[in-house]
């Protein structure tokens, strides 16, 4: 074997994203061989993984992407331990990149076996493992469709939303990344009231009786009130009815129509982090 150069080990850092001493080694270990020495690099990973197997991932940075039709997003969540990995360049510019692959697929699991540079998703996020030392892993997987699709990503990468419209008007853009700016700030549960799980409409009836019956209300009057707490709980709660936060005189939906008359939030997706 010949002597390894500084150009070999570095094309091997550019394409693995490893430490110049692991490229190195593992170009030693290969003998030379490029192909080989990222398998190694991979094996490497996998031994990490298994390790930190049972490890929390749970901040790492959030990304939304919308094609260029405008008529489809996509979230994703590249989740890693610890915030310091989180913040780093090189991991955000991978997670915008996986993101931005990510918007050819509808599943979450074709996107993991989707060809990154020759290797799946998933061996990527192995190897990175390896390379990082922490358990890196796709967390967060979103996807919205509607005749316009606007996202919005809030600062540190916490927080990615995406808002469908029912029409594609002229001032779709700025609509669209107000209110998904209102469902990341305000974290509804659903669209609107009849979006809302049943399980949790039960729940939130359910508490407001026994918060009346701690009162000393009658049992014969805590349905209608539980009731009129419910309808609380949905303005506050969904996101069409929530006050808007630009101007809490009006709803999110009011907001909506006073841009465009026959405009309408049709979904949205929210993934957060950390």
């Amino acid at each position: 074997m010949g002597k390894i150069t500084a150009a070999e080990v570095n094309k091997l850092r550019k394409t693995t994203g490893a430490g110049m001493m692991d490229c190195k080694n593992a170009l030693v270990e290969a003998e030379g061989d490029f192909e080989k020495a990222i398998e190694i690099l991979r094996k490497k990973g996998q031994k990490v993984a298994a390790k930190r197997a049972d490890r929390e991932s749970s901040e790492g940075a959030a990304i939304a992407k919308v094609n260029e039709a405008h008529n489809k997003g996509v979230i994703i969540s590249l989740n890693c331990e610890t915030d310091f990995v989180a913040k780093n360049e090189s991991f955000v510019s991978l997670a915008n990149s996986l993101a931005d692959l990510a918007l050819n697929y509808d599943s979450k699991e074709a996107f993991l076996a989707a060809d990154f540079n020759g290797l799946s998703v998933q061996e990527k996020l192995l190897e990175q493992t390896g390379v990082i030392g922490e358990k890196i892993e796709i967390g967060g997987f979103n996807l919205l469709t509607a005749p316009f699709v606007g996202s919005y990503i809030h600062a540190g990468n916490k927080i990615a939303t995406l808002v469908g419209l029912s029409e594609a008007v002229d001032n779709a853009a700025s609509v669209a990344k107000d209110v998904a700016m209102q469902a990341a700030a305000m974290n509804p549960v659903a669209l609107n009231e009849k979006e809302v799980n049943q399980e949790v409409i039960d729940k939130e009836i359910e508490i407001a009786k026994d918060q009346l019956r701690q009162e000393g209300k009658p049992e014969a009057m805590l349905d209608k009130i539980a009731q009129g707490k419910l309808k609380r709980f949905f303005k506050d709660n969904t996101l069409v009815n929530q006050d808007f936060i630009k101007d809490s005189k009006m709803s999110v939906a009011d907001y909506v129509k006073s841009e465009s008359p026959n405009l309408e939030v049709t979904s949205f997706a929210r993934v957060a982090l950390g």
